[in-house]
């Protein structure tokens, strides 16, 4: 049996973080394992399949929302900062430590897409991590950009950013875009049909709105989470990376494990950036829940 219970973390500047902790059956401390959803998501956006997983396989899983996402809070709803996703992230582990059911020594780390990339910076940079899961992660918001915008559209879309710029400074609330969009004449994130049919599946009602803010688009082409990934190890990591991965780029993210270090351990699935939450999630668990028993079942001495 597997109990959620519905917690709040507190984070930085009187932030409360919203969080699922899914216990096992209890048997004393125990490992653990810490979550997050990608770019502009929520919790409910896949992520409670793999927690349930991940617990029915004996760890306690602690699934947080990010700040101004879901049932965090934050004045800016839509907002996103990669690196205070980061700091808060820390503050999701801190809580782990403190939790009766978790070996603080054995907390491992699981992160898709945008929060995969905060998975590798986090395994470089937080020691207190045993082991690293990085699923479809972001590696180049600067090489994934040049995918995504043509060369032609990117002057207008840097005009977007300076006229966001200087309405802020006068004041004005940040501008605002869809996450997801099939009609081009709507300012959107995603454009792909994938990607508008996962964001807009059915959620709790307003727990997510289709909409973030465009400075989080210029922050997202600058964040370049694969500079740390040769600094992960000793840590270990595991990259899940899908074979025809147009959001987060199959090629960048193959050159990024081959700058890991050991110990390490790449799994390629078939199809697009979101199979491994819908058909090729039984792979795609599977991976990770192996990783997880491997590196955390056995006390650290």
């Amino acid at each position: 049996m597997v109990s959620r219970l519905d917690i709040i973390i507190p984070a930085e500047g009187g932030i409360e973080l919203g969080a699922w902790l899914f216990l096992p059956e209890p048997s004393g401390p125990g490992p653990a394992i810490t979550m997050a959803h990608g770019y502009a998501g929520i919790r409910e956006h896949g992520l409670e399949r793999f927690a349930r997983a991940f617990a029915e396989a004996g760890f306690v899983v602690l699934v947080h929302d990010h700040r101004n996402f879901g049932t965090s809070g934050g004045a800016q709803r839509g907002d996103i900062d990669p690196w205070q996703q980061v700091a808060d992230w820390r503050r999701a582990i801190s809580y782990l430590e403190t939790r009766p059911e978790v070996d603080a020594k054995r907390i491992g780390l699981w992160g898709t897409s945008y929060a995969g990339g905060h998975a590798i910076v986090l395994g470089a940079t937080d020691r207190r991590l045993r082991c690293i899961v990085a699923q479809v992660p972001t590696i180049s918001g600067y090489e994934q950009g040049l995918r995504r915008v043509s060369p032609d559209a990117l002057p207008a879309l840097e005009g977007t950013f300076d006229i966001d710029e200087r309405a802020q400074l006068r004041g004005e609330p940040p501008r605002r875009q869809a996450v997801v969009s099939a009609d081009p004449s709507v300012p959107a994130a995603y454009r792909s049909q994938e990607a508008v049919d996962f964001y807009l599946q059915p959620v709790p009602a307003g727990h997510w709105d289709n909409e973030v803010t465009l400075r989080s688009t210029r922050a997202a082409r600058m964040y370049e989470p694969g500079n740390w990934i040769s600094r992960v190890s000793p840590t270990p990591l595991l990259l899940v990376v899908a074979r025809e991965d147009k959001i987060t780029v199959t090629d960048v993210a193959l050159a990024a494990y081959e700058r890991a270090l050991e110990p390490k351990r790449l799994v390629l699935i078939p199809g697009g950036h979101f199979t491994p939450y819908l058909n090729q999630f039984p792979m795609a668990e599977a991976a990770a829940t192996g990783w997880f028993r491997e590196h955390l079942t056995v006390a650290k001495a």
